[in-house]
Parts: structure tokens; C-alpha cells; sequence
């Protein structure tokens, strides 16, 4: 029985290691993704008034939003004692 408690600490660790690592991936592709969406915008006048277009592909900002709370629920799950 010592053994199994043991073997499910050293998991726990493990997981909540991999959960941070994930949340840190999650995060640069959110915040290097979202700048490039954001910078794929065009603008125009139309009447005097400027009208911004955004023809930026947004599914990796979703996927790695997906990645950041996938990681977050790791490193929570991991974190349990």
C-alpha cells in the first residue's frame, strides 16, 4: 500500500510538470499568434470613416487557447494532494 501512494505522488509531479509545461506552450502560442492575427488587418475609408477588416486566420489562436486550459487542468489535477 506504501508503494502505491508513492508511485501516485511521483505521477502527480510528473503531471503537474507536464500541465506547467503545457499552460507555458499554451501561452507563447496565444500571445505570438494573437499578435500576428492582429497584425493581419486592412483598413479603408469609406465616407470619411476608417473601416478596419481582419483577414487573419484565427485557428491557432483557438488551438492554443484549447492548449493553455488543457495545460491549466493538468497542472490543477497535479497539484491535488
Amino acid at each position: 500500500m506504501y508503494k502505491l501512494v508513492e508511485i501516485n505522488k511521483s505521477y502527480l509531479i510528473v503531471m503537474r510538470k507536464i500541465g506547467l509545461l503545457i499552460v507555458l506552450v499554451g501561452l507563447v502560442g496565444l500571445i505570438f499568434f494573437g499578435y500576428q492575427a492582429m497584425q493581419d488587418s486592412e483598413s479603408f475609408s469609406v465616407l470619411g470613416i476608417d473601416v478596419a477588416v481582419s483577414s487573419a486566420n484565427w485557428t491557432p489562436v483557438i488551438i492554443s487557447g484549447v492548449v493553455f486550459v488543457a495545460g491549466l487542468i493538468l497542472a490543477a489535477v497535479g497539484n491535488k494532494k
